[in-house]
């Protein structure tokens, strides 16, 4: 049975990592509070350019830009999405077992997979198991300006779909829906698909001002980086959120752990009096005799 202060020394030690666990709370909670308004910002602007691109794709003729043109499928690349830090739950292993899972389907159809990685614990696992990772971005939620980093990740797949080198693309990442509630998601980001529905879909009698192939220069790569710059933001709020419940659940068991050993605590403490009385007694007890 371990001494009384051996139990008064954890119960300071379970102390100290409540206190730090609550402060993470509050620190993930003002976190979740900024980075969900942004999320919620850009959410109604990657709407907006889904509906253009909608109305403008089906007044445009199949093959009118690459980005438009589905092929055979020999190779994809799969960009994951995860975080640089830990201590946020499940939500790195959800997201890791989505893209493993998403890996496994492609390769199991014969397609090729390469991986691009943001986050040190997409690089950290697929590095790992030894599968090769053609790019891995990391800090990219502690840089100033995220939508450039997402900028830049998505001309270099771009360039890869244009040059032939992979024939599809995909984001999987953590779909942000409330505090409690974070769901692994693998989206299509190349070929884009023609979106709407059936009646949008029918052929529009567009004019092009300067030209067709200029304004779907501009939209299509602008179409794919608000894709990956959502994913980042929706991964990023997902996080904080994950992180949030986490701390409060590790700070309410510090409390019941806490409690627990007070309780041993005093029965032990109590214990140690009751045989010092019965010392005491029984000595009187002998001097008497």
């Amino acid at each position: 049975m371990p001494s009384l202060r051996d139990i008064k020394k954890r119960i300071a030690s379970i102390k100290s990592t409540g206190k730090i666990t609550k402060a993470m709370k509050m620190v993930s909670a003002a976190k979740l509070r900024k980075t969900q308004n942004a999320m919620t910002q850009a959410r109604p602007y990657a709407q907006k350019i889904k509906e253009i691109l909608s109305n403008i794709s089906s007044g445009v003729e199949e093959g009118a830009h690459p980005l438009l043109t589905a092929r055979e499928i020999k190779k994809i690349e799969v960009l994951v999405i995860t975080s640089d830090r830990g201590l946020c739950g499940a939500f790195n292993t959800n997201v890791l077992k989505k893209a493993v899972l998403f890996i496994k389907e492609q390769e199991k159809n014969g397609i090729e997979v390469s991986i691009t990685t943001i986050g040190k614990k997409a690089r950290d696992h697929f590095k790992r198991r030894k599968i090769p990772i053609r790019q891995s971005v990391v800090d990219i939620t502690s840089s100033p300006n995220i939508y450039d980093k997402a900028k830049d990740i998505a001309l270099g797949i771009i360039e890869l779909y244009s040059n032939g080198t992979i024939d599809a693309s995909s984001v999987v990442f953590n779909e942000f829906k409330n505090v409690v509630t974070q769901i692994p998601t693998a989206a299509n980001m190349l070929p884009i698909e023609k979106i709407g529905t059936e009646e949008q879909s029918q052929p529009k009698d567009f004019i092009f001002e300067p030209t067709e192939l200029e304004i779907l220069n501009d939209l299509l790569p602008k179409y794919v980086e608000i894709q990956i710059f959502r994913a980042i933001l929706e991964s990023r709020t997902s996080e904080e959120a994950a992180r949030m419940v986490a701390m409060e659940n590790a700070t309410k068991n510090t409390n019941e752990l806490i409690d627990k050993l007070t309780l041993q605590y005093n029965k032990a403490r109590q214990a140690s009096i009751t045989a010092e009385l019965m010392d005491i007694v029984g000595g009187a007890a002998a001097i008497e005799a």
